[in-house]
């Protein structure tokens, strides 16, 4: 088991000098050269392997397992089940070890699990398969989210986070090409085409998580690329951007805080509308561009550069909100620009198909905008170790509930207008915009209850509690 986490005592780091700025711009890039690539390049595979089968369904996987009606749904949604289940405990779980071995050792598993599925002969043993993803995918976004926000401060974190989560967008494009070579494959050794997606797919997986294990960084308090002073420099610069606001002992009270904040299932219902869009686009483009005449092959190509627009934007939002140091407006117009794509799906029987192509990169590029703005903006307003773990992972966890509604709502009997896919994803949206709204508006009626000195009275609460409020302390300010 790795040394767990420790944090250094208020009191030592703010009594002292200041922060040299040279020294903290060298760890930063050290930061950003040891922990950003490594797991950047995993979440992509991650996500890669859970869609896959969407390729793979336009390749043929339904006629060779003689799956008809909704059989495809169930296959998709039996995913997310474990996938919400196991979140949490995993999260504090990797507390308690080196986050190499927790990552790269579920990563080894969902990428054998991968394999299995180019081999099943049934649709059944296509749905176990999907459970064992789901199981050994759950831990990895929290777990990677939670990694990084014990290296970056807060408005450090926006871009950084979208680096990493534009490679799971880039997967898309990735998705597409590798399906078309891959689907080239069909007949080779037996199996059809989209048995190879799954087999190669998986078999990468595998080498890459073994591989890997050697480069993903660990806890700062115990990271090999950083000296024993920047480890320190490190926990100093993030005890200074949360205002010393510690929650590094799990009992009863901190328990409490951390379940019952309201920020967090918030934070869950403003992720929720987003995932939704995004594993309903993961899920369905191939298909819903397939309905609009085109062949397999050009649905797989024409699907690239909707990902990649999606990443672009999403890149240069980051980058923007930081520099602005500001998150709720952006987050809004992400939500707009998806939305306006849904409207023009809902009327597609009144526009042009180039104009229903075009809508798609509205769904996409909006809905990419705002969905890691959500999981940052929270995770900026929760202080302490468990706290940002556990709020993590609850985030996705509950908020992947979209997930599950997005394998439902694209019926076949409904091709090619998808009516409830479409309407059913606008009105996620709209409800995301709700939450962010109250998720400001909250944020904001707080720090002015903290600046009036109305939550004071907390200092008068045992030195252990104090020590362990997190962003309950009265000096935590929140940001929005």
């Amino acid at each position: 088991m790795a040394k767990e986490p420790t944090v250094l005592s208020g009191s030592s780091m703010l009594d002292q000098e200041p922060i040299d700025p040279h020294m903290e711009k060298k760890v930063v890039r050290k930061c950003d050269l040891h922990v950003l690539p490594v797991l950047s390049v995993l979440y992509m595979v991650a996500f890669l392997d859970r869609t896959n089968i969407g390729n793979a369904r336009i390749q043929g996987l339904e006629e060779d397992l003689s799956m008809d009606g909704q059989q495809y749904n169930i296959a998709l949604q039996v995913f997310f089940i474990p996938y919400i289940l196991f979140e949490v405990p995993s999260n504090i779980f990797i507390r308690k070890m080196a986050p190499s071995t927790w990552l790269c050792g579920i990563m080894l598993g969902w990428g054998i699990v991968t394999v299995c599925m180019g081999l099943t002969q049934s649709f059944a043993g296509l749905v176990v398969c999907r459970v064992f993803l789901g199981f050994f995918e759950a831990g990895f976004l929290p777990g990677c989210l939670y990694l990084f926000s014990m290296y970056y401060k807060r408005y450090e974190l926006q871009r950084r986070f979208n680096v990493f989560f534009c490679l799971t967008i880039l997967s898309g494009s990735a998705s597409g090409f590798f399906a078309y070579a891959l689907g080239k494959m069909g007949g080779v050794g037996g199996y059809s085409g989209w048995r190879w997606i799954f087999i190669i797919e998986g078999l990468g997986t595998v080498v890459l998580a073994i591989v890997s294990k050697f480069f993903v960084a660990d806890w700062p308090e115990t990271a090999k690329f950083l000296t024993v002073k920047e480890r320190a420099l490190v926990g100093r610069r993030l005890h200074e951007d949360m205002a010393g606001a510690p929650m590094d002992d799990l009992d009863s009270k901190s328990r409490r805080r951390t379940f019952l904040d309201w920020k967090i299932w918030c934070g869950a219902i403003m992720y929720l509308g987003c995932a939704n869009s995004g594993y309903g686009g993961a899920f369905f483009t191939p298909t819903i561009l397939k309905q609009l005449g085109w062949t397999s092959t050009r649905a797989q190509l024409y699907s690239i550069p909707i990902y990649a627009l999606s990443a672009g934007v999403a890149v240069a939002t980051a980058f923007l909100s930081d520099r602005l140091r500001h998150r709720y407006a952006l987050c809004m117009c992400g939500i707009f620009i998806n939305a306006t794509g849904y409207v023009v799906l809902l009327a597609q029987k009144h526009v042009s198909v180039d104009m229903r192509y075009v809508a798609l990169y509205f769904t996409s590029a909006g809905g990419y905008m705002a969905q890691p703005l959500t999981l940052v903006w929270m995770n900026n307003n929760l202080g302490g170790h468990y706290k940002k773990g556990i709020g993590a992972a609850m985030q996705i966890g509950l908020g992947n509930l979209g997930g599950i509604i997005a394998s439902n709502i694209y019926v076949s009997k409904e091709a090619p207008t998808f009516s409830v896919g479409f309407g059913t994803s606008l009105a996620l949206s709209c409800l995301t915009a709700v939450a962010c709204t109250v998720f400001c508006v909250g944020l904001r009626w707080e720090n002015r209850i903290r600046d009036r000195g109305d939550r004071d009275y907390r200092y008068n609460l045992p030195k252990s509690e104090q020590d362990n409020l997190g962003d309950d302390h009265p000096r935590f300010r929140f940001v929005y």
